[in-house]
């Protein structure tokens, strides 16, 4: 996996103007190098394959720790491009403020629109999950009733400042961490005790030979368990250790991610009570694929345990989620590309307050209307896929365009800052155009959308905020 170079000393700020920040406040350098991992840990969640494991071995023939152990090296073309980028510009805004640097205020503008489409709704999909997995435990509470409660209780600690999120934000992480050890345990005793119900290596190298192609059509969707380690760009501005922790937590938070999602895959295709040929002929079964092989291979209750990890681990994923939209509005509004009141930030809690509240009213009403129809979760999710990889392809652009066309930076290199962001492109595009129809379809009106609002601004721009 490619890794940060070291830094070989602070950068200058290229958008930091004399005042910058005066007129809105400025957000507390608090957070830790541990804080950062944290909240990118939270936000993908470390037991995110649970869901899409049945598919997986479906598509991939059985070859499923394969299609995360090739998933995580694609997706770390993008960490890089996260940690060159984060050191140009150490600011709020993730890849909103990088493309401004690297390509331009009218791509910048258009990079923190589609990333608008994933900050914003990702946490409605994780509160709808976490709601989900509530109703299935206390059926007698609708389930649109305990999403709109993980909304208000993450809020609020959200509001009381980036500090107390990330506390009690390692303490959720440690307990998914360890309901992940346990089922860790748990399968290792079945093995040692009954034995694989497939061979070994079928987890890398399928079931009834190797399939590349299969493989990678898995990839494609396996890709989409990483969405979240992001975020922690959106924090910068808040890093204690400055930028080179930044980059540093990202490419930490993609490699562990990685190594969680190849060992539980690899263990529960060991001991998965169906075939991949029998997942494929039934897609009915696919999403309870993972819990059906707990069941079969340690009992109900760590059915139920896993359960109610997911149920909290979904809603703190969606207030790590929640905390970098509101920094994403921020830094929109502080560069009065959005109204300038979201970038003002309480001199209580250090947190951009009005930011935060707007993401999470839009979250709230996504998350609602989502949760009271049969068909909300696979609407959600289609609209967030397409606008979270948009914004991966241009922040590669972005690493292209300051290093490689306008020889910008410290030691800049042909390997480094062309053919790595060049291959994360690849990598994102062949995702984006194998998504769905709907999917597509819903980015594209999304795009138009943002395209009228950047000509719009061009005659009636903003003028609230700083910049």
């Amino acid at each position: 996996m490619a890794t940060p170079d070291p830094d070989p000393g602070p950068h200058p700020d290229p958008l930091a103007k004399p005042g910058d920040g005066t007129a809105t406040g400025t957000l507390r350098r608090t957070l830790t190098f541990r804080d950062l991992v944290v909240y990118g840990l939270l936000f993908i969640a470390p037991m995110a394959p649970v869901g899409v494991f049945g598919t997986l071995v479906a598509k991939a023939h059985g070859a499923v720790a394969l299609v995360y152990l090739v998933a995580t090296v694609a997706m770390a073309f993008t960490a890089y491009s996260y940690a060159q980028m984060v050191r140009v510009a150490p600011r709020a805004g993730s890849v909103y403020t990088y493309a401004r640097v690297g390509l331009g205020e009218g791509p910048g503008f258009i990079a923190g629109w589609m990333a608008m489409l994933d900050y914003l709704l990702i946490p409605a999909v994780a509160y709808l999950f976490s709601g989900i997995a509530m109703h299935a435990l206390v059926p007698s509470v609708p389930g649109w009733v305990w999403t709109a409660a993980a909304v208000l209780v993450t809020t609020a600690l959200n509001l009381t400042g980036v500090r107390a999120a990330a506390l009690v934000g390692f303490l959720v992480l440690a307990m998914e961490i360890a309901v992940l050890a346990v089922f860790v345990v748990a399968a290792a005793v079945a093995l040692a005790q009954d034995g694989p119900r497939r061979d070994w290596l079928t987890p890398l190298t399928g079931e009834g030979g190797f399939d590349l192609g299969a493989v990678l059509a898995a990839v494609s969707v396996a890709v989409l368990s990483y969405l979240g380690f992001d975020a922690i760009a959106s924090f910068a501005e808040e890093s204690a250790g400055g930028s080179e922790k930044v980059a540093r937590a990202v490419v930490t938070c993609l490699a562990v991610a990685g190594v969680l999602f190849v060992l539980q895959t690899y263990l529960a295709a060991l001991l998965a009570p169906m075939s991949p040929a029998e997942l494929a002929a039934e897609p009915a079964r696919q999403g309870a694929a993972f819990y059906d092989t707990v069941d079969t291979a340690t009992g109900a209750w760590l059915h139920d345990l896993v359960a109610v990890s997911k149920a909290i681990g979904a809603a703190f994923a969606a207030l790590a989620g929640q905390a970098a939209a509101g920094r994403l509005l921020f830094a929109m509004a502080r560069d009065r590309r959005l109204p300038g009141l979201l970038a003002k930030v309480d001199r209580g809690s250090g947190v951009p307050r009005l930011a935060l509240l707007g993401a999470a009213v839009v979250t709230l009403l996504a998350a609602v209307w989502a949760a009271r129809r049969d068909d909300g979760l696979d609407r959600l999710v289609s609209v967030v896929d397409v606008g979270a990889l948009c914004a991966f392809a241009l922040l590669h652009m972005s690493v292209i365009g300051w290093f490689g066309v306008r020889g910008r930076g410290d030691r800049v290199g042909v390997v480094r800052h062309v053919v790595v962001p060049l291959v994360g492109l690849a990598v994102v595009v062949a995702v984006i155009v194998s998504a769905s129809w709907t999917a597509l379809v819903v980015g594209g009106v999304w795009l138009g959308v943002g395209l009228v609002v950047l000509v719009g601004r061009r005659w009636f721009p903003v003028r609230a905020g700083v910049g």
